[in-house]
C-alpha cells in the first residue's frame, strides 16, 4: 500500500479509503466490524464516513454507519491505527428534516451540533479530517448541468463557516477539515477567507472523478497543485458501473443500481455506452475492468486518495489489490481515446 500526505496535516494516508455508505443499508454491523478489519489488516489507514449514512439516507437508518465505525473502535481498539474522516450533511432543501433544524446549515450552531454528535457516535474524542459533505448554496452539484441563478436565501456566509472550524480545530474537536461536492468558486472562497482571517485552510476536497467524469481536471485539479488541496476521489467505479456489472444494460437483482433508482447521474444511454466501452478495452487488454478504473485514478497526481466501498470482502480484496496496479502507456492512451469520444457522460 502506498501513503500519501493528507495536506499539511502530517498524517500519511493510504492510497485506498476504505468508504461506508453502504454499512447499515447493505450491510450489516458485523459486516461492517470484518470489513474495517480486513482494511486495516490490508495497509488501509483512513476511513470515510458521514453523520448521513448510509445512503440513501433514511430518518430509520442514518447515523448507523458512524455508529458501527464506532463499537469497532470500541471492541478493537484501532482508534489509534486509523485516519478517521466524516462529514456533516448540507442543506437538505426538505429532504432530511430529521436532521437537526431540518436546515442543515454549516453555521456555529449545527457545525458544533453535528461534530459533538458524530464524536458521540464514533466513540472518539476527536475527528481527524471534517467535511463539509456538499455547499450551504445553490450550485451545480450531484450532477446537475446548466446555470441555475443562485438563491443565496439558504446560505450561511462561507466567513462565519470558516470561523466556527477554526474554533472546533482550537479546541480539538476536529483536527482539519475538507470540502466535498465543491467547485472552483467555493474553494475559492474558503482559501481566501481562511488565509485573510488567520485561520486554518481546508485541506482537501472530495468530489466524483472517475473515467466518466474526469471535470475534476479542468478548473479544480490546479488547486491540488498549487494549494496542496488533494483530491479525495469518491465514486471511482461510477457507482459500480466501470465494473462490467451491468454491462450492456444489465441490471442483477439486488445490485445497487438496480435497487436503487436516485442515482440519475448514472444512468443514460451515453454513459452505459461509455461504461462498456471501458470495460470492453480493460478485457482486451487482460485487465479486470474495475482493478484499471481503480488504478487509473489512483493515479492521477491531484489525488490524494481513491475512496472505495464494498458490499463484501471479496469485492472488498479485488478492489485493494488494484492499488498495486500499474497501468501501461498504451492502456492510458486508450483510455483518454474513449474520453476524448465520449467525455463526462456521468459528471
Amino acid at each position: 500500500m502506498h501513503y500519501r500526505l493528507l495536506g499539511n496535516t502530517g498524517f500519511k494516508i493510504s492510497a485506498c479509503c476504505l468508504g461506508t455508505m453502504t454499512w447499515g443499508e447493505q450491510n450489516t454491523e458485523a459486516e461492517a466490524h470484518q470489513q474495517l478489519s480486513y482494511a486495516l489488516d490490508r495497509g488501509v489507514n483512513f476511513i470515510d464516513t458521514a453523520e448521513m449514512y448510509p445512503v440513501p439516507p433514511t430518518a430509520k437508518t442514518y447515523t448507523l454507519t458512524e455508529s458501527y465505525i464506532g463499537s469497532w473502535f470500541a471492541t478493537a481498539g484501532t482508534r489509534d491505527k486509523v485516519v478517521l474522516a466524516t462529514k456533516i450533511a448540507g442543506p437538505s432543501r426538505g429532504g432530511m428534516d430529521y436532521l437537526r433544524d431540518g436546515k442543515n446549515h454549516f453555521d456555529r450552531t449545527n457545525l458544533r451540533a453535528a461534530v459533538e454528535g458524530s464524536l458521540k457516535r464514533l466513540r472518539t474524542d476527536r475527528i481527524d479530517l471534517y467535511q463539509l459533505h456538499w455547499p450551504d448554496r445553490q450550485t451545480n452539484t450531484f450532477g446537475k448541468l446548466g446555470f441555475d441563478t443562485p438563491d443565496d436565501e439558504y446560505s450561511t456566509p462561507i466567513a462565519e463557516t470558516v470561523e466556527a472550524l477554526g474554533e472546533l480545530i482550537r479546541e480539538g474537536k476536529i483536527l482539519s477539515y475538507g470540502l466535498s461536492n465543491e467547485t472552483p468558486w467555493g474553494v475559492s472562497q474558503f482559501l481566501g477567507l481562511a488565509e485573510h482571517r488567520g485561520t486554518p485552510k481546508p485541506v482537501s476536497i472530495q468530489n466524483a472523478y472517475h473515467l466518466m467524469n474526469r471535470i475534476f481536471e479542468i478548473g479544480l485539479s490546479e488547486f491540488s497543485r498549487r494549494d496542496g488541496l488533494g483530491l479525495l476521489a469518491y465514486s471511482p467505479l461510477a457507482m459500480g458501473l466501470l465494473t462490467g456489472k451491468y454491462y450492456a444494460g444489465k441490471r442483477p437483482p439486488g445490485a445497487r443500481i438496480t435497487v436503487f433508482t436516485r442515482f440519475s447521474r448514472y444512468a443514460g444511454e451515453l454513459v452505459q455506452t461509455a461504461a462498456d466501452a471501458y470495460v470492453d478495452l480493460a478485457r482486451k487488454h487482460g485487465v479486470d475492468p474495475a482493478q484499471m478504473a481503480l488504478a487509473f485514478v489512483a493515479g492521477q497526481p491531484f489525488v490524494t486518495s481513491t475512496i472505495i466501498g464494498a458490499t463484501s470482502l471479496a469485492q472488498l480484496k479485488a478492489d485493494i489489490d488494484a492499488f498495486d496496479l500499474t497501468l501501461s502507456p498504451e492502456l492510458v492512451r486508450e483510455i483518454n481515446a474513449i474520453h476524448y469520444r465520449i467525455p463526462n457522460p456521468a459528471p
